[in-house]
C-alpha cells in the first residue's frame, strides 16, 4: 500500500478512532510497565531484607523474612503480565525472523498475518480460559497457604487480564499490517 493511500486510511474517522484507542491502551501498558518495574523493586528489596536479616543479628527481628520467597514467585508471574503487552507493542517480545527476512517482501508479509492470527486466537483461548479458572477458584473459597496466605483467584484474575490485553494488541498489530507496507514488520529484527 503507497503512502498516500495509507495516510487517506489513517485521515477517516475509522482511522482516527483506531490510532486514538492505540494511544489510550499504549498509555496503559505504560502504566502497566511502570507497575512491574514497582513489583521488580519490591521483590529486589524483600530478597535483600532477607539475606540481611539471615546474616546480621539484630534484636527484636526474626533470623529472616520468611515471605521473600512467596514476594518473589508473585512479583515474577505478575511482572511477567504486566509487561508482556509493552513489549508486544515495542516490538522487543522473542522473535525468529531469519527466514521472514530470506523470503519475498510478500510471502514474509502473509507469514506475519498467519503469525498474528495464531497469536491472537492463543490469546483469546488463554482469556477465557485465565476467567475460568480465575471464576471457578473464587467461587470455591480455595487459598494458597506459605508463608503468606491469600485466595487463589488473587493469584488466577491477572491471567484473564493479561491475555485479553495481549488479544487487543494482536488486534491493533494485524490493522496496522493491513494499512502498512507489505513487507514483514521492521520492529523486533534480528538480522539487519
Amino acid at each position: 500500500m503507497s503512502s498516500v493511500a495509507q495516510h487517506e486510511i489513517l485521515g477517516t474517522p475509522v482511522g482516527k478512532s483506531i490510532e486514538a484507542l492505540q494511544a489510550a491502551f499504549g498509555r496503559l501498558y505504560d502504566l502497566m510497565v511502570v507497575l512491574a518495574c514497582m513489583l521488580l523493586l519490591v521483590m529486589v528489596t524483600s530478597i535483600t531484607l532477607d539475606v540481611v536479616l539471615r546474616n546480621v543479628e539484630i534484636p527484636g527481628l526474626p533470623r529472616g523474612f520468611p515471605g521473600a520467597s512467596d514476594i518473589s514467585e508473585y512479583a515474577l508471574y505478575l511482572c511477567t503480565l504486566l509487561a508482556a503487552p509493552w513489549l508486544l507493542r515495542g516490538g522487543q517480545h522473542i522473535r525468529v525472523d531469519i527466514l521472514l527476512r530470506a523470503f519475498p517482501s510478500r510471502l514474509a508479509w502473509a507469514c506475519e498475518w498467519v503469525s498474528d492470527a495464531m497469536a491472537f486466537g492463543a490469546c483469546v483461548v488463554l482469556a477465557c480460559m485465565g476467567l475460568v479458572v480465575a471464576l471457578r477458584s473464587y467461587a470455591s473459597g480455595a487459598i494458597q497457604i506459605k508463608s503468606i496466605v491469600i485466595p487463589e483467584w488473587w493469584v488466577m484474575a491477572p491471567l484473564p487480564i493479561a491475555f485479553s490485553l495481549l488479544t487487543v494488541e494482536f488486534a491493533f498489530r494485524m490493522w496496522r499490517l493491513a494499512h502498512g507496507p507489505k513487507e514483514p514488520r521492521s520492529d523486533a529484527v534480528s538480522a539487519s
